[in-house]
């Protein structure tokens, strides 16, 4: 090989290498670049829609999902269960929904755009802490003719009936909150919005 060709080929190497590491380069600058256009954690806790799927969750059955960093329940109440809100009316803080903690779509006895599907943030009203779902019947479950079951907070004893309407003269000052949600479809329930429509 003449010497002419012996250099082209060096050349050829050196501009090859040169592109390969200042191809690493550009990657390398545009890893960080790209990263920043993704939502940070503070977008993310601020909390995009979720959507979810009911198409097997059971009547007396209860499912929970995350929502802006909180647990929301989705509770599929029997007619027994829908049955005790008429009566339990009177031992109810605020039976007719009154104060700011569901949207304009679930101010109704159930607090629920469909009856028997709540959907309902489970966190306490008082302090912060997440209640216990109480459905069965039975002296263990603390259940009586005065409470038929519902939600027991068990820090500080707050009760809720099967609407999420906090007891009179218990801690928590409001019923649990409702949050926007619509239906995109007859099972599958967008949480965090209530602009879209089935």
């Amino acid at each position: 090989m003449s010497t002419a060709g012996k250099m082209d080929c060096g050349r050829r190497r050196l501009i090859l290498a040169t592109a390969a590491v200042g191809g690493a380069g550009v990657a390398t600058m545009a890893i960080p670049f790209l990263s920043s256009m993704l939502p940070s954690e503070r977008a993310k806790a601020a909390g995009a829609p979720v959507e979810v799927d009911v198409t097997n969750l059971a009547p007396g059955q209860l499912i929970t999902v995350e929502w802006r960093g909180k647990p929301v329940w989705i509770f599929n109440r029997t007619q027994e269960m829908l049955d005790t809100l008429s009566k339990v009316e009177g031992a109810v803080a605020d039976p007719k929904s009154e104060a700011d903690q569901q949207p304009n779509s679930c101010k109704n006895a159930t607090r629920s755009i469909k009856p028997n599907l709540l959907v309902a943030i489970g966190i306490c009203t008082h302090l912060g802490c997440s209640p216990s779902a109480k459905f069965k019947k039975g002296a263990e479950e603390g259940m009586t003719q005065d409470w038929p079951g519902g939600f027991l907070c068990p820090c500080h004893g707050s009760t809720f009936d099967f609407a999420g309407r906090v007891y009179k003269n218990k801690p928590a000052p409001t019923n649990l909150v409702v949050p926007p949600h619509t239906y995109l479809s007859e099972t599958r329930i967008l949480i965090g919005e209530e602009t879209r429509g089935a």
